[in-house]
Protein backbone atom coordinates (compact mmCIF):
# COMPACT_ATOMS: atom_id res chain seq x y z
CA UNK A 1 0.00 0.00 0.00
CA UNK A 2 1.27 3.35 -0.63
CA UNK A 3 -1.21 5.54 -0.14
CA UNK A 4 -5.03 6.26 1.51
CA UNK A 5 -7.55 8.44 1.04
CA UNK A 6 -10.86 8.97 3.25
CA UNK A 7 -13.80 10.48 2.27
CA UNK A 8 -16.52 10.42 5.15
CA UNK A 9 -17.44 6.46 4.97
CA UNK A 10 -15.57 5.70 1.18
CA UNK A 11 -11.75 5.42 1.51
CA UNK A 12 -9.38 4.44 -1.27
CA UNK A 13 -6.09 2.67 -1.19
CA UNK A 14 -2.94 2.77 -3.56
CA UNK A 15 -1.47 -0.82 -4.17
CA UNK A 16 2.08 -0.40 -6.14
CA UNK A 17 1.65 -2.81 -9.40
CA UNK A 18 -1.98 -3.97 -7.91
CA UNK A 19 -4.69 -1.18 -8.49
CA UNK A 20 -7.01 1.07 -6.75
CA UNK A 21 -8.73 -0.62 -3.78
CA UNK A 22 -12.32 0.96 -2.39
CA UNK A 23 -14.15 0.56 0.65
CA UNK A 24 -17.51 1.55 0.88
CA UNK A 25 -17.60 1.25 4.77
CA UNK A 26 -15.12 2.67 6.64
CA UNK A 27 -12.43 0.62 5.75
CA UNK A 28 -14.56 -2.64 6.99
CA UNK A 29 -14.00 -4.27 3.54
CA UNK A 30 -11.99 -4.02 0.21
CA UNK A 31 -12.50 -4.43 -3.22
CA UNK A 32 -10.85 -3.67 -6.97
CA UNK A 33 -12.32 -0.20 -8.04
CA UNK A 34 -14.60 -1.07 -11.12
CA UNK A 35 -11.61 0.68 -13.70
CA UNK A 36 -8.74 -1.33 -11.87
CA UNK A 37 -8.03 -4.91 -13.13
CA UNK A 38 -5.57 -5.29 -10.24
CA UNK A 39 -3.05 -7.38 -12.57
CA UNK A 40 0.47 -5.84 -13.08
CA UNK A 41 -0.06 -5.30 -16.82
CA UNK A 42 -0.58 -2.42 -18.41
CA UNK A 43 -3.75 -1.56 -20.07
CA UNK A 44 -5.05 1.67 -21.79
CA UNK A 45 -8.06 4.11 -20.52
CA UNK A 46 -10.61 3.15 -19.17
CA UNK A 47 -8.55 1.32 -16.99
CA UNK A 48 -6.04 2.57 -14.20
CA UNK A 49 -2.31 2.03 -14.80
CA UNK A 50 -1.61 -0.85 -12.22
CA UNK A 51 1.68 0.70 -10.49
CA UNK A 52 -0.05 3.31 -8.53
CA UNK A 53 1.90 5.54 -6.01
CA UNK A 54 -0.55 7.55 -4.13
CA UNK A 55 -4.69 8.73 -4.35
CA UNK A 56 -6.42 11.93 -3.54
CA UNK A 57 -10.28 12.17 -4.03
CA UNK A 58 -11.31 16.21 -4.35
CA UNK A 59 -12.90 17.26 -1.16
CA UNK A 60 -16.27 18.09 -3.11
CA UNK A 61 -16.88 15.00 -4.38
CA UNK A 62 -15.49 11.59 -3.44
CA UNK A 63 -16.53 10.62 -6.84
CA UNK A 64 -13.50 12.33 -8.43
CA UNK A 65 -10.21 10.81 -7.70
CA UNK A 66 -6.67 10.89 -8.60
CA UNK A 67 -3.92 9.07 -9.16
CA UNK A 68 0.07 9.11 -9.75
CA UNK A 69 1.18 6.27 -11.86
CA UNK A 70 4.42 5.16 -13.15
CA UNK A 71 2.47 5.13 -16.44
CA UNK A 72 1.03 8.32 -16.01
CA UNK A 73 -1.38 10.78 -13.93
CA UNK A 74 -4.95 9.91 -14.29
CA UNK A 75 -8.33 11.07 -12.88
CA UNK A 76 -11.57 9.43 -12.67
CA UNK A 77 -14.96 11.50 -12.04
CA UNK A 78 -16.91 7.96 -11.21
CA UNK A 79 -15.66 6.62 -8.40
CA UNK A 80 -12.60 5.10 -10.34
CA UNK A 81 -15.05 2.93 -12.80
CA UNK A 82 -13.08 4.79 -15.68
CA UNK A 83 -9.76 6.42 -16.02
CA UNK A 84 -8.61 9.45 -18.16
CA UNK A 85 -5.23 10.02 -18.40
CA UNK A 86 -4.08 13.26 -17.73
CA UNK A 87 -0.64 13.43 -18.46
CA UNK A 88 1.89 10.60 -19.65
CA UNK A 89 4.85 10.78 -17.27
CA UNK A 90 6.23 8.77 -14.43
CA UNK A 91 5.02 9.99 -11.20
CA UNK A 92 4.18 9.54 -7.63
CA UNK A 93 2.67 12.66 -5.65
CA UNK A 94 -0.01 15.15 -6.52
CA UNK A 95 -1.89 17.98 -4.82
CA UNK A 96 -5.70 18.74 -5.55
CA UNK A 97 -6.40 22.40 -4.52
CA UNK A 98 -9.84 22.16 -2.10
CA UNK A 99 -10.96 25.35 -3.46
CA UNK A 100 -10.87 24.33 -7.17
CA UNK A 101 -10.68 21.22 -8.54
CA UNK A 102 -9.18 22.53 -11.85
CA UNK A 103 -5.80 23.33 -10.17
CA UNK A 104 -3.60 20.52 -9.90
CA UNK A 105 0.25 20.68 -9.00
CA UNK A 106 1.87 17.42 -9.87
CA UNK A 107 5.71 16.02 -9.25
CA UNK A 108 6.27 14.43 -12.86
CA UNK A 109 9.54 13.00 -13.65
CA UNK A 110 10.77 11.03 -17.01
CA UNK A 111 11.03 8.12 -15.14
CA UNK A 112 12.10 6.56 -11.61
CA UNK A 113 14.41 9.10 -10.16
CA UNK A 114 14.71 10.86 -13.35
CA UNK A 115 14.96 14.50 -14.87
CA UNK A 116 12.27 15.15 -11.38
CA UNK A 117 10.01 18.87 -11.74
CA UNK A 118 6.72 20.51 -10.02
CA UNK A 119 4.42 21.15 -12.59
CA UNK A 120 0.88 22.87 -12.57
CA UNK A 121 -2.71 22.81 -14.55
CA UNK A 122 -5.25 25.59 -13.97
CA UNK A 123 -7.87 23.86 -16.51
CA UNK A 124 -8.33 20.08 -14.72
CA UNK A 125 -4.39 18.52 -16.10
CA UNK A 126 -5.31 19.37 -20.15
CA UNK A 127 -2.03 21.82 -20.11
CA UNK A 128 0.54 21.83 -18.23
CA UNK A 129 2.86 24.68 -16.91
CA UNK A 130 6.30 24.75 -14.68
CA UNK A 131 5.98 25.45 -11.02
CA UNK A 132 8.96 25.65 -9.89
CA UNK A 133 10.22 29.04 -9.16
CA UNK A 134 13.26 28.92 -6.61
CA UNK A 135 14.48 25.36 -7.38
CA UNK A 136 16.59 24.73 -10.26
CA UNK A 137 14.85 21.45 -12.08
CA UNK A 138 14.54 18.71 -13.80
CA UNK A 139 16.38 17.11 -11.10
CA UNK A 140 18.74 14.08 -12.73
CA UNK A 141 18.28 12.35 -10.12
CA UNK A 142 15.56 12.46 -7.80
CA UNK A 143 11.49 13.52 -7.96
CA UNK A 144 8.70 14.15 -5.72
CA UNK A 145 7.31 11.53 -3.73
CA UNK A 146 4.72 13.40 -2.03
CA UNK A 147 2.95 16.36 -1.60
CA UNK A 148 1.28 18.21 1.99
CA UNK A 149 -0.78 20.84 2.68
CA UNK A 150 0.50 22.52 5.86
CA UNK A 151 -1.53 25.74 6.56
CA UNK A 152 -0.89 28.10 3.91
CA UNK A 153 1.81 26.34 2.68
CA UNK A 154 2.63 23.22 0.52
CA UNK A 155 5.40 20.91 0.98
CA UNK A 156 6.91 18.28 -1.06
CA UNK A 157 9.19 15.72 0.26
CA UNK A 158 11.90 14.73 -2.34
CA UNK A 159 12.97 11.23 -3.28
CA UNK A 160 16.29 12.20 -2.23
CA UNK A 161 15.26 13.22 1.64
CA UNK A 162 15.17 16.40 1.00
CA UNK A 163 12.09 18.70 2.21
CA UNK A 164 11.06 21.98 0.18
CA UNK A 165 7.90 24.65 0.88
CA UNK A 166 5.99 27.23 -0.63
CA UNK A 167 2.97 30.06 0.20
CA UNK A 168 0.07 29.41 -1.78
CA UNK A 169 -0.40 31.76 -5.20
CA UNK A 170 3.77 32.15 -5.66
CA UNK A 171 5.60 28.63 -6.16
CA UNK A 172 8.90 30.16 -5.29
CA UNK A 173 10.49 26.64 -3.63
CA UNK A 174 12.47 27.03 -1.12
CA UNK A 175 14.01 24.09 1.18
CA UNK A 176 13.55 23.66 4.56
CA UNK A 177 16.03 22.32 7.63
CA UNK A 178 18.81 21.45 4.50
CA UNK A 179 20.61 20.75 7.47
CA UNK A 180 18.67 17.76 7.83
CA UNK A 181 18.35 14.56 5.41
CA UNK A 182 16.16 11.30 4.83
CA UNK A 183 12.70 12.89 5.10
CA UNK A 184 10.17 10.71 4.18
CA UNK A 185 6.97 12.42 5.05
CA UNK A 186 5.56 15.29 6.38
CA UNK A 187 1.85 15.70 8.40
CA UNK A 188 0.12 18.66 9.90
CA UNK A 189 -0.76 17.89 13.54
CA UNK A 190 -3.35 19.76 15.44
CA UNK A 191 -1.98 20.89 19.00
CA UNK A 192 -4.76 20.83 21.54
CA UNK A 193 -4.18 22.57 24.51
CA UNK A 194 -4.56 20.91 27.62
CA UNK A 195 -7.14 22.34 30.67
CA UNK A 196 -5.34 23.46 33.94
Amino acid sequence: MRGFEQYGDRSYAAVEVSGVLVSQDGGETWNLVQGSHGEPRRTPPPFIDPDIYSIAAHPSSADWVYAPTGGGFYRSMDSGASWELLYRCYCRATWIDPADRDHIILGPADNVDHNGRIEQSLDGGRTWQPASSGIDVPWRRHMVERFAQVGDELLAVLSNGSLLSTSFGSFDWKELFPEVTGFAAVADMAVAEMPE
